[in-house]
């Protein structure tokens, strides 16, 4: 199949593509995706500048139609796009059926959003003036997104761009062309005016900076690395425009003496490992207090090891692949930094089933401090640390003592300590006896520190990004 670019109302023809390669198996191509240029993008630009004013005066009603649509069809058609996320992405098939009713979800959701639209209307401190607060679209946004949660994330940028009048243009991850497509393939359908949604794919270092600078692109909305996500707010800033950035996250999970040791294991094995531990969420860091910790590390280790991990779309896998070569790469280099910085391993190898794809055992690294690099660089695979504490006070400043603030768990059965983890943590978002990956789509996300930049994503709060607010004041 070929995935081609979304300009204007149009699918566009190209000369340059790539391949579109299953993880779970190598000879496996599921097709070939457009690698546009700088004059696309350009096309799409245009496109989106020439579309935004007629959707910014677009009715609620006309809004609803159209997010309704295209949640409603995610959700009919989740068995058969999970099955496609998983083949290209790597999830475990129930894991990616599961990500496509989400975005089904968001989508529902915004619909929902489209028929609130509010306002104030406040009294004047002046008499007989009146005083009215409104909301207005911003106009073109771009919106960058990345491979681990390839129809989700873009659903949670398009749905409120759209629900809220703007025109968008998605540049999404180039290792993930499908879902992208078939999102916009729907959306094509929705009853859109053409050039409010535009899909440009490509590679991002050629078409990116473009995208970024252009005056008629009003907004970014990245998610990704934390260099990349620097480098765009750096150019947003020279050019005054509305960022808003989602990166990387070494997040904490503290276990203490008190907890329930079943709970704190399958919360720790679920943020850690599943999906294949490709989650700017997941529990990469596991702080344990000394008096369970030998139970903690032993249970886990044999929670872990049991993890069968194999093609994604067969039953009964719990982990699938590494998305590519390069991630599978640089996840076995990180295990064999921490080995040699001491750090006792247990799993982390390359692992060989019937296909060949890129395989490999979860891994579990003990016996570690906050200072080695396995606890202080984001790792983005199957990889999780312990790291030894003698009490509650140490534990938090040791989840604190990191660059990320994106989430932060813990598992207790003391009231006292979940509600001040809960007010101490610096995170965006606090887990308590629950996995630090794993969010609902009606409340907002987003993180501290190096983690996150600019208002938060979902819910209501996404109204911040995606809108502007002005203040009219009127003498009858």
């Amino acid at each position: 199949m070929d995935y081609r670019n979304f300009v204007g109302g149009q699918w566009l023809e190209t000369t340059d593509s790539t391949p579109n390669v299953n993880p779970s198996d190598i000879s496996d191509i599921l097709g070939y995706a457009a690698k546009a240029g700088v004059d696309q993008l350009d096309q799409a630009i245009d496109a989106a500048h020439q579309a935004a004013p007629g959707w910014a005066a677009s009715t609620p009603q006309q809004r609803f139609d159209v997010l309704d649509f295209v949640g409603s069809e995610l959700l009919a058609r989740k068995a058969e796009l999970g099955r496609l996320l998983s083949r290209e992405e790597g999830k475990t098939l129930p894991e990616g059926i599961g990500e496509v009713a989400r975005a089904g979800q968001i989508f529902k959701f915004f619909a929902g959003e489209a028929l609130r639209l509010a306002g104030d209307r406040l009294a004047s401190v002046r008499p007989g003036i009146e005083v009215d607060v409104t909301r207005f679209p911003i106009g073109v946004v771009g919106l960058i997104t990345p491979w681990n949660f390839p129809i989700a994330i873009p659903a949670w940028k398009i749905a409120p761009a759209l629900c809220y009048g703007n025109a968008v243009i998605l540049k999404p991850a180039e290792l993930v062309p499908g879902c992208a497509h078939a999102l916009i393939e729907i959306l094509s359908r929705s009853g859109l005016p053409e050039g409010v949604v535009n899909l440009v794919m490509g590679r991002g270092s050629q078409i990116g900076p473009r995208l970024v600078e252009s005056a008629k692109v009003k907004a970014i909305s990245f998610t990704g690395s934390v260099p990349t996500g620097r480098g765009i707010a750096a150019a947003c800033g020279q050019h005054l425009k509305k960022v808003q950035l989602e990166m990387g996250g070494k997040n904490p999970m503290v276990v203490l003496d008190d907890a329930d040791l079943a709970i704190a294991v399958e919360a720790s094995l679920n943020g850690a490992f599943f999906s294949t531990g490709q989650r700017c969420t997941a529990s990469s860091r596991l702080v344990v207090t000394e008096g369970i910790h030998e139970r903690f590390v032993e249970a886990l280790a044999e929670r872990m090891q049991a993890l069968k991990v194999g093609n994604a779309l067969e039953d009964g896998v719990q982990m699938g692949p590494v998305v590519d070569e390069r991630q599978l790469q640089q996840n076995l280099s990180y295990v064999d930094i921490a080995a040699k910085q001491g750090g006792k391993v247990q799993g982390g190898e390359r692992l060989n089933r019937d296909t060949e794809g890129f395989y490999m055992a979860p891994a579990l690294v003990s016996e570690t401090d906050n200072a080695m690099r396995i606890n202080t660089e984001e790792v983005f695979g199957p990889v999780a640390s312990v790291i030894r504490v003698k009490d509650y006070e140490e534990a938090l400043a040791v989840a604190n003592d990191t660059e990320f603030g994106l989430s932060a768990g813990i598992c207790t059965t003391s009231l006292k300590h979940a509600s001040h983890f809960k007010a101490n943590a610096e995170a965006g978002m606090v887990m308590v006896n629950l996995p630090t990956a794993g969010v609902d789509y009606h409340v907002p996300f987003g993180g501290t520190k190096g983690s996150s930049f600019g208002s938060r994503e979902q819910g209501r709060y996404a109204a911040e990004f995606y809108t502007s607010v002005k203040t009219a004041y009127t003498l009858p």
